[in-house]
């Protein structure tokens, strides 16, 4: 069923349509919100809270773009309320990002003792650091694979800073794992 499709059914009070569009768009939600918000224990209120305001104005979406992008966009907004309302905006790269989790001490390591779970991990936990606005275009991007296009057309920026902050981000983590990871920099350098 295509988007408009799925809006007329909505409208008309299907709601095997509703079940579809939250099903459709539950990890691009659950994923900006963790993301974002990086409160896992606000998390399901926040996409709760998403999905009502999406069937709640479901009627002023045009179709200029993609339904998911105007979801989306619904999900950027309600997080950056959350987080100016309970001014939760993380710093950059605070604390240790790297640490034993059983002795809660940093973790030595090097390209020959990491493996790619554990650095993927190590990638993830930086992603989690970055400033919100990164954080999310770097989500979107990667994780979501939504084009430049879309993350604009999502978080309203315009499309030079989207790929301004991917690239920026990109860096930023880069930097963080050469810092942790020392004799990595030849082999990140090689791709």
């Amino acid at each position: 069923m295509n988007d408009v499709d799925l809006i007329a059914q909505i409208r008309c009070g299907n709601k095997n349509a509703c079940r579809i569009l939250v099903e459709n768009n539950k990890n691009l939600v659950w994923h900006m919100v963790l993301r974002m918000v990086n409160q896992p224990e606000d998390a399901e209120d926040i996409c709760q809270d998403i999905f009502l305001s999406v069937f709640r104005n479901i009627g002023n979406f045009r179709g200029d773009s993609k339904l998911s992008s105007w979801i989306g966009s619904i999900a950027y907004h309600v997080c950056i309320d959350f987080l100016r309302k309970k001014g939760k905006e993380k710093m950059i790269f605070s604390g240790n990002p790297v640490v034993d989790d059983k002795k809660g001490s940093p973790v030595n390591m090097t390209a020959e003792n990491i493996d790619r779970s554990r650095l993927k991990a190590v990638v993830h936990d930086l992603i989690d650091r970055l400033p919100v606005s990164y954080r999310t275009v770097i989500t979107l991007y990667h994780l979501e694979d939504c084009s430049y296009r879309e993350i604009a057309a999502i978080t309203g920026m315009p499309e030079g800073t989207v790929k301004s902050y991917i690239s920026r981000a990109r860096e930023m983590i880069r930097e963080q794992v050469v810092r942790l990871i020392p004799d990595i920099r030849p082999v990140l350098f090689e791709i």
